[in-house]
């Protein structure tokens, strides 16, 4: 199976790289994989329209629409932030995942255009997790269904580590497990 792992933290000493260090390390040796980190990519996340070509034709980003179409399982990594994703992954979104390539609309129907992947959702955020449950948009959920689902890509696991700043190690240390736990079984 092709993995392609997504990251969007800037730092690399975070909870964040502490989940892509145990994944790398746990996913099945079998599996060809690539990393894909935004932040060290420079990834320019302000999208430009240029009317003399579609966004899907951007040579700017014909590597990542590769890489994209190379993977079988996407796994995004990311924070909440202020109740949103990081801008640099939402601009990478916004960039590669573009109409003729991941999707196009027959009449008002959409039509997945990355149907057979899979993806694996990870957040970290500071909000309690009843908080986040009831009053705070989930960004992983809105990227699950509004995105990646729109682009046929089924099924999306989700994971969430709510309220970072005041949980235990103890229990992070538990939520780190569990996702290894997780990577081992892809």
């Amino acid at each position: 199976m092709n993995i392609l792992i997504i990251t969007a933290h800037p730092k690399e000493a975070s909870l964040n790289g502490e989940i892509l260090k145990r994944i790398q390390a746990n996913l099945p040796k079998s599996h060809s994989i690539k990393l894909l980190n935004l932040y060290q990519e420079n990834f320019d996340p302000v999208l430009r329209y240029e009317q003399r070509r579609d966004m899907k034709d951007d040579p700017s980003t014909e590597n990542y629409r590769q890489l994209i179409t190379w993977a079988d399982q996407l796994i995004f990594i990311f924070p909440i932030w202020w109740g949103g994703m990081p801008a640099i992954l939402k601009g990478f979104i916004d960039r590669v995942f573009a109409a003729d390539f991941a999707y196009s609309y027959k009449g008002i129907t959409p039509v997945a255009h990355l149907k057979g992947k899979k993806a694996w959702i990870i957040t970290t955020h500071d909000t309690p997790a009843i908080f986040a449950k009831l009053f705070v948009q989930d960004y992983g959920r809105i990227l699950k269904k509004q995105v990646l689902g729109m682009c046929g890509i089924k099924p999306t696991k989700l994971t969430s580590i709510p309220y970072v700043r005041g949980t235990s190690d103890s229990k992070i240390k538990k939520q780190l497990d569990k996702i290894s736990q997780l990577a081992q079984k892809i």
